[in-house]
């Protein structure tokens, strides 16, 4: 895959997704995809990820992230460019 293929979106999850496996699933979908990243649970009770590569792998990524897993709900997903921000290697859940 060529470099200039790779982009890299922020994204913020809103609605009932704690509590209900969405960053487990998360991990899963973007292994799946090939995608790089992290995901965690905010404060406020949403979730955001980072989620890292070709830009087609990342277009899916933020169609699944409305429908998660059975128990989510999702209200939103709001994702920003952050082709700039370095993502690690793999896919992980942080704090």
């Amino acid at each position: 895959m060529a470099e200039d293929h790779r982009k890299a979106a922020l994204v913020r999850i809103t609605g009932r997704v704690q509590g209900v496996a969405f960053r487990v699933r998360t991990r899963d979908e973007a292994a799946r995809l090939g995608l790089a990243g992290w995901v965690r649970n905010e404060r406020d009770g949403s979730v955001t990820a980072l989620i890292a590569g070709p830009e087609a792998a990342i277009s899916m990524m933020l169609s699944r992230f409305w429908k998660g897993p059975p128990a989510a709900r999702v209200s939103n997903v709001k994702s920003e460019d952050a082709s700039s921000v370095h993502a690690p290697v793999g896919f992980h859940i942080t704090d």
